[in-house]
């Protein structure tokens, strides 16, 4: 009986720490606030913050600070490199657990018939004190439409975005954004979206529902 109470605990012990999760389906807020000062035309430091509330929007268990460097190289690309810092909550202790998250970027741009199309490429290395390290690319497609309303300048947009773990390369997670931005001032900017998140795990998709939010102040 000592045996198999010591070996049952080394196996719990050594387990990996499963994420925090929540019931298929459930119903999310997350809030975005980005700082953005010019450094000159082509360039900008970025310090980007983000709250997300599972459960039913009931309870907060992810959030992150995220510094960052972006050159505008020409009209058509934009190269990024940035450090994320993230605290996500992790079962089975019920706190928040550490990743260190640098990334860099590349955001191709483009018009067509009116349509701003943008596509940000990211490649990230993935960090954990109580896991094995990862790397994952990031896909983000963008159109937003050419129509703005009101003085808000009201303007609709559409995203999708895939998620593909380079270690044994795996597509695990895709989410799907439907929402519109507008100016409140000259230097503040704003969202609002639906996202439709899709994450695999242990080869099951489950989905959340989240409503989303952006604030953006630039300097």
């Amino acid at each position: 009986m000592k045996k198999r109470f010591f070996l049952t605990l080394t196996l719990i012990l050594a387990a990996p720490i499963a994420a925090y999760t929540y019931d298929d389906g459930d119903f999310q807020v997350w809030h975005t606030e980005i700082q953005e000062k010019e450094i000159n035309k082509e360039s900008r430091l970025t310090l980007e913050e983000e709250l997300r509330f599972g459960d039913d929007a009931s309870e907060l268990y992810y959030y992150y600070f995220d510094i960052g460097y972006a050159y505008d190289v020409n009209k058509n690309l934009t190269l990024g490199l940035n450090y994320r810092q993230i605290y996500d909550k992790k079962q089975p202790y019920n706190k928040f657990k550490i990743e260190n998250r640098p990334h860099i970027n590349a955001t191709l741009k483009y018009a067509l018939s009116g349509f701003q199309l943008d596509d940000r490429n990211r490649l990230e290395y993935r960090h954990f004190d109580y896991q094995e390290d990862s790397w994952e690319y990031r896909n983000k497609f963008t159109v937003k439409f050419p129509w703005k309303f009101t003085r808000l300048q009201i303007q609709p947009y559409l995203a999708d975005e895939i998620f593909l773990k380079l270690n044994g390369i795996d597509l695990n997670r895709n989410r799907l954004y439907s929402g519109f931005m507008f100016t409140v001032l000259k230097n503040l900017k704003a969202e609002i979206y639906y996202l439709l998140q899709k994450t695999k795990s242990s080869g099951k998709w489950t989905a959340v529902n989240v409503l989303g939010s952006k604030v953006k102040v630039s300097f």
